[in-house]
Formats: structure tokens, C-alpha cells, sequence
């Protein structure tokens, strides 16, 4: 893990002790284990972390002016310079608009400001502590800072509605760290702490104005392009040296055994068209891509391309095709991960303790595998289906700004697929009610329902679009949850719907694919997290600012036809000079990752069934054992289950028990020194505990 933590005093001196460290509750002398000092007291800010020289860079423009900016950005550092005096009169967004994935701190005097991303996937916490705040860039060393104690609304809120920010609200699963909500920056005076948004608010009251498709695809080029381009001009990294030969293996079977990547740049060629877009892109800019000049096969002109080939769940024969056609690039060097049982999700259930749970942790083996034979710095197709397709939330959009005729063709795609005429009557009238509900109504509608339990799964494309045609819906794994979960989340639907008179500023197709694309950048955290080889860099360029702001000015019009996102990165690919893809390319392939999810259940059964045995969750008071263990045999053997539910169940166990084994703490100071939930979980419910 990288991270970066610093706090703000209520007035200089109180928390401080020198410029690299300050005094803790009992006197101690604290400071971030394994850190860099970055500036000093009164409001010291570290960065922790294997970090590379070139992700780390501090300017100033006086001893009171200081910007910090960590990862990978763009801007050189003279414009660093210049957005300090932008800074100093309190303008934000453009501390977010360089390209690439960065997180940037601005010190005026004893004002801090940081600035979170548009995704997600670069969060900041804080915590009150010493008379001040505290924050940093991941929850668990504030959670070890305060000592805190789990916070079980959220945990229950993250299984019973993990896609409904009203019932997550700002809590994280650490009780008094919260998180600065995606858009929005936390800015910190003399230890005082305000949130506020730096993204411009669209009118309810009046429909925007029709954009035009193709300056919104060709904005989308520029930002993606720009974003490839500013991580290859970026240092290129050499891993650590090879020891030296091993008796029948080759280079790259010795650096996948020994937990090395390879050097220079490489992408995921899965066959799809995230990924394959990125490759070819990384791939095609002169002078830019490949390998370092004597470090592996191409001698600096081509780029390495991994593809995952499982011979455990088939299916799969027409993207691996695809992806070898791709590969005939003369730009691109293939790769081939061939692996069977070993990699199916659960089959593997070690692994580091990460910042927060998400349901990644279950398939994080399998990534592993694939990313143990990628490169150095390694791209990444994770987050285009989020930022570029159409929820089905936004078919009510189009109804509330009067684009009926829009509707036509994404629902004759639904018809064809279930084969019933009465479809398209099914799906307008879903969308014609959403267009009129109010947005407080629809969060009492799910805390009826959660308190009720009525949970109906969906039944195919039809049934998964008409229940997203909701402000709120329910997650996979909440049938599973106790009463008293279950209570507790609707208690803080109906006082959210209580306190939201108007609802959220925007339409409820866009409140909802926000939502979907802050969950997927958490949970790709995770995955980063649990799955990280040494030395490597994963990239996800679609969850970059720019890119995800460019994204978001395509038409919605546009993007709610089927096969949008294939047809919107086709042409990405032919603006930027690519068009002989193979036939097919961009085709749908859902069906291989619930086989293998279903598989890996079948084989893993008999050690999940003892995993809860007596599970963490009972002792929380989040399920009952003996409902999971008859929902994983059923799941098992072939019941129709909603396996991304099992999934999230699984990992909040597996992180739970991480959490609980782990040594030590994010801080140095006293041998004596308490950290997160430093006394474990006290059963709540004793029935559940012990599994009854």
C-alpha cells in the first residue's frame, strides 16, 4: 500500500513536537511507519509507501505556499507553481483537471486542502483527533491513529445496500473515519474541517443542451490518448535485478515464480474493448511504448500484452481469438497466462490485509496470476463499462427531458432478448414512474422492502433493467442479512429520506451510475490492494478526472444504444489511426465470470462451510451461520443464487479475520499502543455466534 496521512492542529504547536513527528495521547512520539517527510509542523504531511522518486513531488513558492502532488500527473512543475497562486484564492477544480491519477495537497499558510478524484479510486479520510483532524489517503491508519472500533451500520450498509450512498452516507468501516464523498475536497483550517464540491451542478429545472456526439467521442479520444501518453513519457522503472537462472525456466517463468514483473510497460488483451483499446493505443504512439532498451524481447519497440486464458471454465474461444488477431501487431509482444482450478475465485483465500473489504477479495488470486507476467507499469481496461454504458436508470432521464424517441432502440434490444411483445410497455412504464418519483420516496420504498424482506431476482436483461429502474435497490447479499441488520439500514433510509426534501442535484439515471462507478473504483482499490506484485503499477486511465469528465458529456442519447460503448471506443480507435479490428470485437462476454465464480463455489465448497463455521459476521450480528452455510451448499450445487451476493459475504468474512489476525500498527510509538478494533468484536448476538 501507498498512502499519504498529515493532520491539521487547532492552533500551532498543540499537536507538534519537530518536524517529523508529534506528541500522541499518552506522550509519545508518533509517526507514520516507513515514511518520507513531505513538510513539517505545525501540519506535517508524510507519504508513505513503496512510492517511485517520480510520484512524489513537492513545490513551493515561499515557506507559507506549498502544493504536493503524489502519482501520476501530467502537469509540469512550473504549471505546479502556477496553480499555487490559483489556490491562494480558494479556486479548486483546476487542481483536478492535469491528466493522469494523482492526489494533490495545497498548504496557504495553515490552510490544507486535498483533493479527491471524480471516481474514487483516490479517496481521503479523516477523523477528529488531538484537538484537530486528521487525514489521509487510506482509513486504516487513521483507524489505528484513534484507535477505532468497527462501525457495523456500515458493514451492514455495505451488504444490505452497497450501491446507495444515503444508507453508506460518509461512514467507513472504522467508526469515526470518514471519507470525503468523490467530487469533493476536505480543506482544513487551523485543525476546523469543511467539505465542498469542486464540480460544477447541472439544473434539474432545465434539460441541458443537446451536445454533439462526435465532439463528445472526440473529446473522449483527446483525454484518453492524453492520459496513455502522460504515463509513458513517465520514468521507466526497472524491478529489482534477477538473481540469476533457475534449471528449466525461462526469463519470464522465473520472474512470475520470484513475484517480479516484467520491465517496462504492458496491458490486459483480453479480447474485449477496454482493454484492447488501451493496448493499441499504448502501442501506437511513436516513439512511446515498449520495453526497456536491453530488458526483454523487442529491445524497446514493442509492448507487452497479457492475455488470460483459463482452461477451467471455457467459453472464452472467441475473445482469445480476438486477442491473438490484436496481437499480430507488430507493436505488441503476447503473452498467454494459461492456468486451470488453482486461479478460480475462492480457490485461493490468503492474502494481504487491505484498506477496506470488497467483493474482489475472493477473485484476487486469479488477477494475481495474471499480473504476475505483466509489466512494470501495466494497463488496465477496469472502469470503462462504468464510465461510458448507460444505466438503466437513464432511460427515466431521457422521459424527464422529453427524448421519448431514444428510448426505441435500447428497448427493441430487450424485447429481442426475452422474445415478449409486452417488453416494451414493461420497461416505459418502469421509466415513466422513475421519471416521476420523488427521490425520497424511492429511498422509503427500499427501506419498506428491506424491512420486509422482499428480495425478487431479477430474471434475465428484462428483469435486471426493470428493478435498476429504481433511485435505490437493494444489494445481492442483503436476503441473507438478520432482521436486526436489515432494521438497522432502514432506519437510516427513512432518516435520509426524512432529511432529503429535494433529493440529490441531478436525475436519477445519473445519481445511479455515479453511485455504480464509485463502488467499482472502491472495490478496484481493494483489488490493487490485495493482488499488488512488487514493483508494479496497475493503470486505469477510464477512472482518470479527465477522462471520466469527458465520458460524462457524451449524450445519453448515444450512450443508452446498444453496443455503445464497443461503437464509442471503435471510433476512439479510428480518430487515433487504428481500424483493422477483428470481426466481433466488442462483443458482451458476462456468462465466463459467473461460470467461474459458480465452479470455484463447487470445488471451495467444503473449506467456505468451515470458514463459517463460527464467522466474524455472527458475532457482529450480520447473518446467521447456519443461513450461510445452506445458501454456499446451494450455490454449490447449481441453485439460481445471486453469486455476487455470496461473494460479498465471503470477503467482509475473510477481511474481518485479516483484520483481527494483523500484528502491529500503521504508527510508530510505545510498544503498549492500542490500535483498530483493538478488542476484537464482541459478540452481539450470542444464538449467532455460535452458529445455532
Amino acid at each position: 500500500m501507498r498512502w499519504l496521512v498529515g493532520w491539521s492542529s487547532t492552533a500551532a504547536g498543540t499537536a507538534g513536537t519537530g518536524s517529523a513527528g508529534a506528541v500522541g495521547h499518552d506522550g509519545e512520539s508518533l509517526q507514520p511507519v516507513g515514511s518520507q517527510l513531505l513538510w513539517g509542523d505545525p501540519d506535517p504531511l508524510w507519504a508513505v509507501g513503496d512510492w517511485r522518486p517520480d510520484e512524489v513531488r513537492v513545490v513551493r513558492s515561499d515557506g507559507q505556499t506549498s502544493i504536493a502532488v503524489l502519482g501520476i500527473c501530467g502537469a509540469s512543475d512550473e504549471e505546479l507553481r502556477r496553480a499555487l497562486f490559483t489556490a491562494r484564492g480558494g479556486a479548486l477544480r483546476h487542481l483536478t483537471t492535469w491528466s493522469g491519477s494523482y492526489t494533490a495537497v495545497v498548504q496557504v499558510g495553515r490552510r490544507i486542502t486535498v483533493c479527491g478524484d471524480l471516481a474514487g479510486a483516490r479517496p481521503v479520510f479523516h477523523t477528529p483527533w488531538a484537538g484537530g483532524t486528521a487525514y489521509a489517503t487510506a482509513a486504516l491508519p487513521l483507524a489505528d491513529l484513534v484507535e477505532a472500533n468497527l462501525d457495523f451500520g456500515h458493514l451492514a450498509a455495505l451488504l444490505a445496500a452497497p450501491d446507495v450512498p444515503a444508507a453508506l452516507r460518509d461512514t467507513t468501516p472504522y467508526d469515526g473515519v470518514r471519507r470525503v464523498p468523490p467530487g469533493h475536497a476536505l480543506v482544513l483550517r487551523a485543525g476546523a474541517r469543511e467539505i465542498t464540491g469542486y464540480e460544477p451542478v447541472a439544473s434539474l429545472a432545465v434539460a441541458a443542451p443537446p451536445a454533439d456526439p462526435d465532439r463528445a467521442v472526440d473529446a473522449v479520444r483527446d483525454a484518453l490518448v492524453e492520459a496513455v501518453r502522460t504515463r509513458l513519457a513517465a520514468p521507466r522503472h526497472v524491478p529489482d535485478l534477477d538473481p540469476g537462472p533457475v534449471p528449466g525456466m525461462g526469463p519470464a517463468e522465473r520472474r512470475a515464480a520470484r513475484g517480479m514483473p516484467v520491465p517496462g510497460i504492458g496491458a490486459d488483451l483480453s479480447g474485449g474493448p477496454a482493454s484492447g483499446t488501451l493496448a493499441l493505443l499504448a502501442a501506437g504512439l511513436p516513439g512511446r511504448p515498449g520495453t526497456l532498451l536491453g530488458h526483454g524481447t523487442g529491445a524497446g519497440e514493442r509492448l507487452s500484452a497479457v492475455t488470460f486464458n483459463d482452461l477451467a471454465v471455457g467459453g472464452r474461444e472467441a475473445e482469445l481469438e480476438r486477442a491473438g488477431t490484436l496481437a499480430a501487431n507488430p507493436r505488441l509482444h503476447h503473452v498467454v497466462v494459461t492456468v486451470g482450478e488453482e486461479t478460480l475465485p475462492y480457490a485461493d483465500l490468503d492474502g494481504p490485509l487491505t484498506d477496506e473489504p470488497g467483493p474482489s477479495l475472493v477473485t484476487a488470486a486469479r488477477h494475481r496470476a495474471r499480473l504476475a507476467a505483466g509489466s512494470a507499469d501495466h494497463f488496465t481496461g477496469h472502469g470503462a463499462r462504468q464510465v461510458l454504458d448507460a444505466h438503466p436508470a437513464r432511460l427515466a432521464d431521457l422521459l424527464m427531458d422529453r427524448r421519448r424517441r431514444h428510448l426505441v432502440r435500447p428497448v427493441a434490444a430487450l424485447a429481442r432478448a426475452d422474445g415478449s411483445v409486452m417488453v416494451p410497455a414493461r420497461v416505459y412504464g418502469a421509466a415513466r414512474r422513475l421519471a416521476r418519483m420523488p427521490y425520497r420516496a424511492g429511498l422509503e420504498v427500499l427501506a419498506e422492502g428491506l424491512m420486509r424482506r422482499r428480495f425478487d431476482e431479477p430474471k434475465g436483461a428484462v428483469g435486471a433493467s426493470l428493478a435498476a429502474l429504481t433511485w435505490a435497490g437493494p444489494g445481492p447479499a442483503a436476503r441473507w442479512l438478520t432482521g436486526e441488520a436489515l432494521a438497522e439500514v432502514s432506519v437510516l433510509l427513512q432518516g435520509a429520506a426524512d432529511r432529503s426534501a429535494t433529493g440529490p442535484d441531478r436525475r436519477p439515471g445519473d445519481h445511479r451510475a455515479r453511485a455504480a462507478l464509485a463502488r467499482h473504483a472502491a472495490d478496484l482499490r481493494v483489488l490493487e490492494q490485495a493482488a499488488e506484485i512488487r514493483s508494479q503499477r496497475l493503470h486505469a486511465p477510464f477512472l482518470d478526472n479527465q477522462v471520466v469528465r469527458a465520458c460524462r458529456d457524451l449524450p445519453e442519447a448515444l450512450r443508452v444504444q446498444p453496443g455503445a460503448r464497443a461503437a464509442i471506443l471503435r471510433t476512439v480507435l479510428e480518430g487515433a489511426g487504428v481500424t483493422d479490428l477483428p470481426p466481433g470485437w466488442g462483443a458482451p462476454s458476462h456468462a465466463t465470470s459467473a461460470a467461474a465464480a459458480r465452479a470455484g463455489l463447487r470445488l471451495s465448497a467444503d473449506p467456505l462451510l468451515e470458514l463459517f463455521s463460527t464467522p466474524l459476521l455472527a458475532d457482529a450480528g450480520l447473518v446467521e451461520a447456519r443461513v450461510v452455510r445452506k445458501a454456499v451448499r446451494a450455490a454449490a450445487a447449481g441453485e439460481p443464487l445471486p453469486l455476487d451476493g455470496l461473494a460479498e459475504l465471503i470477503s467482509l468474512e475473510l477481511w474481518l479475520r485479516r483484520l483481527l489476525a494483523r500484528r502491529g500498527t500503521c504508527w510508530t510509538g510505545t510498544p503498549a499502543r492500542a490500535r483498530a478494533v483493538p478488542s476484537g468484536i464482541p459478540p452481539r448476538r450470542g444464538a449467532l455466534a455460535s452458529g445455532a
